[in-house]
């Protein structure tokens, strides 16, 4: 039987050789909610394909909004796929931290005072 620890580690690694992956095999034209929006705001259609510099635009006034740190899964076009790699490394660790804090936050709500 695994222990949790190699488990974790393997998972891990799983999801970084898929994350660093799909830098390379991901496709640039726009699909799912964002392909949607573009429909939806008229700068698509749904046989068409995607105009160049379409963007989703979206009143922001009054609504919570935020700039993303790192857009399209990148660290900006002039680091290419490396940039790719390192946005979707990071990511991936980011996520791995939260979820170990909540899994630990809720393993310690759970043991009884002492």
């Amino acid at each position: 039987m695994i222990d949790n620890k190699t488990f974790i580690i393997g998972g891990i690694i799983i999801a970084l050789i898929i994350g660093v992956a799909a830098v390379f095999l991901a496709s640039g034209d726009p699909d799912g909610l964002e392909s949607t929006a573009l429909v939806v705001q008229g700068q698509k259609t749904i046989t068409g394909g995607t105009p160049a510099g379409a963007e989703i635009h979206e009143p922001a006034e009054g609504r919570f909004s935020y700039e993303s740190p790192m857009p399209d899964y990148a660290l900006g076009k002039e680091m290419g796929p490396l940039g790719g790699i390192i946005a979707i490394v990071i990511g991936t660790i980011l996520a791995f931290l939260v979820v170990l804090g909540i899994a630990y936050a809720v393993k310690s709500a759970g043991k009884p005072a002492k």
